[in-house]
């Protein structure tokens, strides 16, 4: 680890105060070798004797690892749940999947393994698939369902704001030749990344006949007025034909980070509902 630094933050909400601290640090991942800074928010008296689950949380494209505690109070639910939250950085615009064009862009297995380990490693976790959710925005939310629907086995549930769910439709936008090549010459790749795409992955895990908990729990959030909204009604309906339960949700909003920060606690209620806390 190098580049350390530490800022506590301290605040008052009505009568009781709330305590967290948000590290900031860069590491060289173990499995791909990426490195990159991270930002982190230890919850209020975090201490090693327990074992805290923790919430990865995504930025869009052209963000980094300091949007959510910049542009949000996503700290704040740290506190209120009790939880590491844990923000990556995408590198701009890596869509948080393994490029098949740039050996060194390997951003699924990134977040899945090395981010994971990483944190793991560093602070006192619950190493287990259900002590970690995963959520994101835009490029974030395509990327939370990416790496959760591939690596099952890591988390316990996936949400998913304001997600460019199909690729395909933005082939000339947002960056994507550069991680996939161009959408004309290799549409086949274009079609295996769209999360539409993927649901054969989950039909067994999450059928609506299965009595037992969903392997991948799974919330949609959009707003009605987002420019991803008809991807989304598609992927949903994708998702209802193939008796996939899943939560879906629309709200008024727009692709904007006041739709964020309104739907963050959302993801969060969801996300810690279906997580399990752990003694030491």
């Amino acid at each position: 680890m190098k580049h350390l630094f530490v800022i506590i933050f301290s605040l008052v909400l009505s009568s009781n105060a709330v305590a967290f601290e948000v590290k900031s640090s860069t590491f060289v991942g173990q499995k791909t070798k990426i490195e990159q800074p991270i930002t982190v928010v230890l919850p209020d008296n975090y201490s090693s004797d327990k074992r805290y689950n923790v919430i990865y949380v995504l930025h869009g494209f052209s963000g980094n690892h300091t949007d959510w505690t910049k542009l949000t109070d996503i700290e704040q639910l740290a506190d209120q749940y009790d939880v590491i939250v844990v923000n990556p950085d995408g590198n701009y615009g890596a869509w948080y999947l393994n490029s098949p064009v740039l050996n060194d862009s390997q951003y699924e297995t990134y977040i899945a393994e090395d981010v994971v380990n990483y944190i793991d490693n560093t602070y006192s976790t619950n190493r287990s698939k259900v002590g970690r959710g995963i959520t994101g925005l835009s490029m974030g939310g395509y990327g939370a369902l990416n790496v959760a629907i591939n690596n099952q086995q890591v988390f316990a549930a996936v949400t998913s704001m304001s997600g460019g769910v199909d690729l395909r439709p933005f082939a000339a936008e947002f960056g994507i030749e550069k991680v996939l090549g161009e959408y004309s010459q290799y549409p086949q790749r274009w079609d295996n990344a769209s999360i539409i795409n993927n649901l054969h992955k989950l039909a067994a895990g999450n059928t609506r006949w299965k009595k037992t908990a969903d392997n991948l729990p799974i919330m949609l959030d959009i707003g009605v007025d987002d420019f991803f909204i008809e991807q989304n009604r598609e992927l949903h309906d994708a998702l209802l034909a193939l008796r996939i339960r899943h939560d879906y949700v629309e709200r008024p909003g727009i692709h904007d980070w006041h739709y964020w920060q309104k739907v963050i606690p959302y993801q969060f209620l969801f996300l810690t509902s279906h997580m399990q806390k752990i003694d030491k």
